[in-house]
């Protein structure tokens, strides 16, 4: 599995209010997306920065969703450029499941 870091500066300073009604505003386009497991929306305590930590089943999933049209609603959506880190997540502790993953098998 695949997480990738997505960051980006705020043009201007976000209150966590706002972004909530942000974030909710845009959460429906992830639903559906091959190969995304989890996406979490996340904003810097400062406000200064937004992004998100997404799971995902490979890389190649991954890189479906970061094109140039998706890097084009980020900055119109926020003002400016997204970058993107990818990761290795050969293991997982989810606590609500009550499970341990490993290689996307229990």
């Amino acid at each position: 599995m695949i997480t990738t870091l997505i960051q980006i500066k705020l043009s201007k300073t976000l209150s966590l209010d706002k972004a909530q009604g942000i974030f909710a505003s845009t959460a429906s386009k992830y639903i559906e997306i091959q190969g995304l497991i989890r996406k979490y929306y996340i904003l810097s305590e400062d406000g200064e920065t937004a992004g998100g930590v997404y799971l995902w089943e490979s890389r190649k999933a991954a890189q479906t969703l970061y094109t140039d049209e998706w890097k084009k609603f980020i900055l119109q959506k926020y003002g400016s450029e997204p970058s993107v880190t990818y990761f290795h997540s050969p293991v997982i502790v989810d606590n609500l499941l009550g499970e341990i993953i490993k290689d996307g098998k229990k």
